[in-house]
């Protein structure tokens, strides 16, 4: 009977540990992006802000524990870039994140209770409010890592992990201007119990543009309204990306894009 209630007790115990934890995480997070935002820039200002960075990066390892993915270094930092609100790069996922030289791929590893938090955080933004709504928007794949812009072109049907409860890859394009062209980037997206891992892989396909949406963009392009030419581009846009992710399965490139998107989620440790 003792061993029982201890087991009850562990159980009930362990989820609100967790919960404490990530709280403290988060508290501490926000207690420096006050100080930080209203902080004279110093070298002095500076060198607090790396250790600031340090500590974070060290409650998030207690809270993601080790990990470990294939091609990437074995000690991950706190994903957040800056804590100066209104610097570039501020605002990214919660997490542990993990990069090879020039960010040709990158990862995050956070827990799904912080990735709801960071969602409700950016719903202002139109950020979708449900994990699986968020998966399929541009706007998660743009503000979760780096600086540039994300535009999603094409999801890839890979198969997922009996112990994995999601997994999810797109095919898109990031950059700061321009973002139409043939998508190269691949990003994995994959929930184990209460983890989340995110990797992103630039140049991990080569596609090539689809005559048919081409087509699509001219004529949108060519429309007399709205004259706003943002406007028209951002419609245009949206148009091309529809038809790409609708002609895309028929593509020759297509089978080889789904293939390297399922090697990059066996980079990740699902068990």
């Amino acid at each position: 009977m003792r061993s029982l209630a201890l087991l009850c007790l562990l159980a009930f115990a362990t989820p609100a540990h967790a919960a404490s934890s990530e709280q403290h995480y988060l508290d501490l997070r926000d207690r420096y992006i006050a100080k930080f935002s209203k902080a004279k820039e110093s070298d002095e200002t500076f060198k607090q802000h790396d250790a600031a960075l340090n500590e974070l990066t060290g409650v998030l390892r207690g809270l993601v524990g080790p990990v470990t993915i294939k091609g990437l270094p074995a000690d991950g930092k706190s994903n957040a870039d800056t804590l100066f609100k209104g610097d570039s790069g501020f605002g990214h996922l919660d997490g542990l994140g993990f990069a090879t030289e020039g960010d040709k791929q990158q990862a995050v590893v956070t827990t799904t209770s912080l990735l709801k938090h960071w969602l409700r955080e950016h719903g202002k933004d139109g950020m979708p409010q449900e994990i699986d709504a968020a998966f399929r928007s541009d706007r998660f794949y743009y503000q979760a890592i780096q600086d540039s812009a994300f535009a999603k072109y094409a999801k890839l049907p890979i198969t997922k992990p009996a112990s994995a409860s999601v997994a999810v890859a797109v095919l898109g394009v990031r950059g700061n201007g321009d973002l139409k062209g043939p998508p190269h980037e691949i990003d994995v997206i994959a929930i184990q119990g209460d983890k989340v891992f995110f990797l992103a892989a630039s140049d991990a396909v080569k596609t090539a543009e689809i005559p048919a949406c081409e087509n699509i963009w001219k004529q949108m392009m060519a429309k007399k309204v709205p004259q706003d030419s943002m406007a028209k581009e951002d419609q245009a846009m949206d148009a091309y990306t529809k038809c790409f992710a609708r002609e895309a399965p028929s593509q020759s490139w297509f089978a080889g894009a789904i293939k390297k998107a399922q090697s990059q989620l066996e980079q990740l440790p699902l068990r």
